[in-house]
């Protein structure tokens, strides 16, 4: 499509606000939406029928058509709510004792980390941090910084593929191939991936890898998946077990068995993932590769806008940003409350970006999002407020 309006009025967006966060929540489409209704409309005209006979093959049906989307064999994916509870099902079911060592970076997401310190809480496993630098120069210093905290005690590194704090991309093919070579296991935190940058997870090769649909996918909010390598099934199991652990079938894996039916619930919106991926992969000529590739380059064009306005210098190189880029806000408000400048770019001028306060100089980052329906005057309008806090 070539008119940028149009492509807004394909989502439910709030058209007086200025939104820079796609990141955040996602933002899905009407027309996944639709469908998604329409599904939950044959879901309750006959609950029965729907559970009993139709609910198994469109759950397949989607499942099939995210395998391909994100390289993985179907019998490897299995989906769940969100990127959190892919990670605690991992962490959840994995045997540690105080004598073993769980790998971390400083740029994990908040409630994997706090994951991490409950499996610690109950094993006596201990969390080790690699401390990632911010600025960074180049992808091999977050390899140097994981490989160097890796110990004969090490178990299992938790590792984002795309950093919600500082929007970066690791290189998690390389990471996960250094961990294996030294006996360790990945479990990648890949929540912002799927949609951002082309996946293949075979090839990436990590022992486990969980993203969610909901965000760079567009699908609707509650749907995510999955990916246990073939050899980690049998010690993989759902938060909650259910039927499928005393199944009688055998057409299925124990591990799709039991991840698939976990109680009564809404399962359209993995049912929609599909319709998603068609209707994102539909509004460009070059489908999903330009999708990525376009909004690589907006987000680029407007960090760069950013940093003029503040007058700070890119905190990483264009290589390690995928659709999220960061910047580092001016040293004069790193002392203020992110809270209280993000309600005013919202109460005030109606912009909805996401303020991070670091834990480190720079202490306050502005994180911008690139989705189809941005424009790049939206970011000129950010640029123009943000100088105009620091000279008022």
């Amino acid at each position: 499509m070539d008119s940028r309006l149009s492509v807004r009025d394909l989502w439910s967006l709030d058209s007086t606000v200025t939104f820079l966060n796609h990141g955040s929540f996602g933002a899905c489409p009407k027309q996944v939406l639709e469908f998604q209704q329409k599904l939950r409309s044959q879901l309750e005209q006959e609950p029965l029928r729907f559970f009993g006979r139709e609910w198994e093959p469109l759950l397949d049906d989607a499942r099939s058509k995210l395998a391909m989307f994100v390289g993985a064999d179907v019998q490897d994916l299995v989906f769940v709510p969100n990127a959190t509870t892919g990670v605690n099902s991992v962490l959840r079911s994995l045997t540690f004792s105080p004598e073993d060592e769980i790998l971390t970076t400083n740029h994990e997401y908040n409630a994997c980390r706090n994951a991490l310190d409950f499996v610690n809480s109950r094993t006596g496993a201990r969390v080790v941090v690699a401390k990632i630098p911010f600025p960074i120069d180049s992808p091999q210093q977050v390899v140097g910084a994981v490989i160097e905290r890796v110990s004969l005690k090490t178990r299992l590194a938790l590792l984002d593929h795309v950093t919600s704090q500082t929007g970066l991309i690791f290189p998690i093919q390389e990471l996960a191939k250094e961990l294996q070579q030294r006996g360790v296991d990945t479990l990648v935190d890949g929540a912002h991936a799927p949609g951002m940058i082309p996946l293949e997870l075979e090839e990436i090769g990590a022992a486990y890898y969980t993203g969610n649909c909901h965000k760079w996918l567009c699908a609707p909010k509650g749907a995510a998946f999955l990916y246990v390598r073939r050899d980690k099934h049998s010690e993989i199991r759902p938060l909650t077990i259910s039927h499928g652990t005393n199944s009688p079938r055998t057409d299925k894996t124990r591990f799709q068995l039991e991840f698939d039916w976990t109680g009564t619930d809404d399962p359209t919106a993995y049912m929609s993932v599909p319709e998603a991926i068609a209707f994102m992969g539909s509004l460009l000529p070059g489908g999903w590769t330009e999708l990525m590739q376009r909004n690589h380059q907006l987000v680029l064009q407007g960090r760069r806008l950013l940093c003029e306005a503040l007058e700070v210098q890119p905190p990483c190189p264009e290589e390690m940003i995928g659709s999220m880029a960061v910047v580092p806000m001016p040293a004069m408000l790193e002392n203020h409350d992110f809270m209280s400048i993000h309600d005013e770019l919202f109460d005030k001028f109606g912009i909805q970006v996401q303020l991070i306060a670091w834990q480190e100089k720079p202490r306050l980052l502005v994180r911008i999002s690139a989705q189809i329906y941005n424009t790049l005057e939206q970011y000129e309008y950010l640029a123009k407020v943000l100088k105009g806090l620091l000279s008022g």
